[in-house]
């Protein structure tokens, strides 16, 4: 889905930030593509009601969904969203980021969402995203929802992952180097050959930008799309990360322009066959990420 590139760095902010009319409707971080207010992990259960009353005040502030960037809201759980559903001027949010989606929780979300158009992006961070096994069920739940012409990506719990490990986030180590990296991978396989978009998890450490990028390029070359942001200092790091080479872009002109099989291209073979999957998707992210 390629509306999923228009994600970009998608900034995380708790739904009891005192300017979250301004966030939202983009006007105090136009640089963002994407902004999800969070009524999870980052709003404490005794300020859950606050939240709540925080969003129904902003709600009627913001603009309709093709004016500004993209919104979202991640609900607590189920019941949390029913009460976000029944809130007037919900529509002026683009749909809701689905935390810790499994086979287990995946029908409960369904019955709030039956008689709405709101599109989700169900979260992978329970113990049975660590499992290829469990990989594949949770891909299969998703196919045969209701929700799946809906889900505009699938996001990574990066840092739930880790918890489930008892590790967390190394300053000046990217996500790769840990055993969630091997999660990643496995995730693309398990999920991108049935159409599926997958976002990159956050990192920790908005004062690292060198880390930052040498994690963006393998996000990338992961064929990741978007990534978390916790801070607006990361927000330029992650565009420009995000951004379609030259050399990428011509590559994959070549690939779809070809009238030979296979040809040489930047001291290296391609096969228009092979490649053209490729080459579509940098076409389709350059269009987007490019404006």
């Amino acid at each position: 889905m390629s509306e999923a590139y228009r994600l970009g760095a998608s900034l995380y902010v708790p739904a009891t930030n005192d300017n979250l009319s301004e966030v939202l409707s983009g006007r105090q971080f136009p640089q963002a593509r994407s902004l999800i207010a969070c009524t999870e992990d980052a709003v404490s259960s005794t300020d859950l009601p606050h939240a709540m009353s925080h969003i129904r005040r902003t709600l009627p502030t913001l603009p309709p969904r093709s004016h500004g960037p993209l919104r979202f809201i991640r609900p607590r759980n189920a019941e949390v969203l029913g009460q976000l559903l029944a809130m007037h001027d919900i529509d002026r949010v683009h749909g809701f980021v689905l935390p810790k989606i499994d086979t287990d929780t995946l029908a409960a979300y369904e019955r709030q969402l039956a008689d709405h158009d709101f599109c989700i992006m169900p979260t992978l961070e329970t113990p049975q995203a660590l499992d290829p096994l469990g990989q594949r069920e949770i891909r299969a739940c998703l196919q045969g929802s209701p929700l799946s012409s809906r889900v505009l990506a699938v996001r990574i719990g990066g840092n739930d992952l880790l918890s489930m490990l008892a590790m967390k986030r190394v300053r000046g180590t990217t996500i790769y180097d840990t055993p969630v990296g091997l999660v990643i991978q496995q995730l693309v396989l398990a999920f991108r050959p049935y159409g599926f978009q997958l976002t990159a998890p956050v990192y920790d450490f908005f004062d690292d930008p060198q880390t930052l990028r040498r994690e963006l390029a393998i996000d990338t070359a992961m064929g990741l799309v978007g990534k978390t942001a916790i801070h607006p200092m990361q927000i330029p790091v992650i565009e420009e990360g995000l951004r379609v080479s030259d050399e990428d872009l011509r590559a994959a002109r070549e690939v779809l322009g070809a009238t030979t099989a296979v040809f040489k291209s930047n001291g290296g073979m391609v096969e228009k066959a092979v490649h053209t999957r490729w080459a579509q998707a940098i076409i389709a992210r350059q269009a987007i990420v490019a404006l």
